[in-house]
């Protein structure tokens, strides 16, 4: 069963120390892709931009600094505010995020009850795919079977 968990909310883009904008977006968790957390900024522009990281990195960064490279979240207090803080790396720039800690800590907790931690894998079927691909078809019989037989003559000729 497919169950999706989304989650509306503003964030703030961060300009400088003295000034931000306000962003909306989406936060999305499907059990179809039990590891990834999507989020969509809706910036004003023609095409959404979407952003996909490990889900195991925001529930970390819920509670301390984590990740390397293109996305690091950490959770801080600006303003006398609980906030995550999450920043982005890509070729086209970069960007910081402040979001509100209370709606994102709630939202993660949401998806870990849709798919426990340490159960990821079994949503993605992959025991069953692998049995279905390594399952024997009727052809396999042929190239499964001794082709020297005792119902063949071997092929120098000796019976």
């Amino acid at each position: 069963m497919l169950n999706v968990v989304e989650r509306e909310l503003e964030l703030k883009l961060v300009l400088s120390p003295e000034r931000s904008i306000p962003v909306p977006a989406r936060l999305s968790y499907r059990s179809s892709d039990p590891y990834a957390v999507h989020i969509t900024f809706h910036i004003g522009s023609e095409a959404p931009v979407h952003w996909t990281f490990a889900r195991e990195l925001l529930v970390e960064g819920v509670f301390r600094p984590c990740g390397h490279g293109d996305v690091r979240i950490w959770p801080t207090k600006i303003d006398g505010s609980n906030v995550i803080c999450v920043a982005l790396t890509s070729p086209d720039g970069n960007a910081l995020l402040e979001v509100p800690s209370a709606a994102v800590s709630a939202w993660v907790e949401r998806t870990l009850r849709v798919v426990p931690p340490g159960t990821e894998s079994d949503r993605l079927g992959l025991d069953e795919a692998l049995a279905e691909l390594l399952a024997p078809l009727p052809a396999d019989d042929l190239w499964l079977s001794d082709p020297w037989s005792d119902e063949f003559p071997s092929p120098d000729g000796e019976a």
